[in-house]
Order: structure tokens, then C-alpha cells, then sequence
């Protein structure tokens, strides 16, 4: 938990040091003919690519599976926790949606980002895509921490003796990254109307 808790507190001091650069506008030097008015300027219009189209149609409906993933891998994950003599088949389908939300974060990454590149020149919304792609990111390096911290031997089978500190490494890891995430998705789905 100490882990989730730093790379939240750095992730906050560093965008309140961006917000407050962000906040901070040039000077606009005057004309020298005051008495003429120049015409408001207004942004060109912004135009996508059928691919951006088609990555942001991926990135919209497969991010609809993130909180159910995150619903079941957490009550699984809880379960294997309290009861660590749980079934294989409870232990594999554990390990199956953890690998299914690592790589619905790397589409998602992917789709993002890239879209993020090829939207860069549109101000509308720019700070509230950027934050969500900032803690979506740290979300996802979470997860694959998550996942390198898992028990597991070295031949891909379950450890029946885990310590309780790798054990709780694992969860607190795996929750952290879930409530980064958790507030990266809502943070999109509510404040991008």
C-alpha cells in the first residue's frame, strides 16, 4: 500500500506543478495602432483520420470492461486471499482475468495514446484527456507490477507457501492500481460531455 500511496502523491505533485505552468499565459503584446481592432481569432477546425475514428470506437468500447474485470478479479483475489487452499480452477480463473485486464490495458494504452498524439493540436478537453491518460498509464505499470509480484513458482505453477507480506504486496499493488484506475475511467466517463 506504501507503493500505491507514493505513486499517487507524485502523481498529484506533479500535476499541480503542471497545472500551475498550464495556468500561466504569455503576455499578448498590444498592436501599435490601438485604435484598430483586430478580429477575434478562432481555432481551425480540427479534423480526424478513419483511423483515429476507428481507435477511439476501440478504445470507447472495450474501456466498458474495465470495472466488471475490476469487480471480478478483486472478489476472486479476495477470496484466494482468505482462504489461500481455494481450487486451481478458482487460482487459474484468477490469474485469467488478471492477464485479461493487463491486456485490456495495453489496447487501451495503445488506442490512447495514439489517439492522444493525433489529437494533440485540439484544445478542447486537452487537460481532462491528459489527466485521464496520466493515471490510466500509471494504472496500467500497476497492473504488470501486479502481475511480476503474483506467487508463482518458476515453473508457471501456484506456490502453496506464500508470506503473508508477498501476499499483501500483490493485493495492495493490485488495489491501488484498480482505484487509479477506477478514477482515470469515471474521470472520462463523466467529465467528457
Amino acid at each position: 500500500m506504501k507503493i500505491a500511496g507514493t505513486v499517487i502523491a507524485c502523481f498529484v505533485f506533479s500535476m499541480t506543478a503542471w497545472a500551475q505552468n498550464a495556468e500561466q499565459t504569455p503576455s499578448i503584446p498590444t498592436a501599435p495602432n490601438a485604435g484598430q481592432s483586430t478580429p477575434p481569432s478562432h481555432p481551425g477546425a480540427v479534423t480526424y483520420s478513419d483511423a483515429y475514428q476507428l481507435r477511439a470506437r476501440i478504445h470507447r468500447i472495450s474501456s466498458f470492461s474495465t470495472l466488471p474485470l475490476f469487480a471480478a478479479e478483486y472478489a476472486l483475489g479476495q477470496s484466494l486471499y482468505k482462504n489461500p487452499s481455494n481450487s486451481d480452477a478458482k487460482k487459474g480463473l484468477h490469474a485469467a482475468v488478471g492477464t485479461g485486464i493487463v491486456g485490456l490495458f495495453g489496447v487501451e494504452a495503445v488506442t490512447g495514446v495514439w489517439n492522444m498524439i493525433e489529437d494533440r493540436h485540439n484544445p478542447k478537453g486537452h487537460k481532462l484527456r491528459l489527466v485521464h491518460g496520466i493515471l490510466m498509464l500509471t494504472a496500467s505499470a500497476g497492473f504488470v507490477a501486479t502481475a511480476a509480484t503474483g506467487p508463482h513458482s518458476g515453473d508457471g505453477k501456484h506456490m502453496t507457501n506464500i508470506s503473508s507480506s508477498n501476499k499483501a504486496l500483490h493485493r495492495d499493488l493490485a488495489i491501488g492500481s484498480m482505484g487509479v484506475g477506477t478514477i482515470g475511467y469515471t474521470l472520462m466517463l463523466f467529465g467528457n460531455r
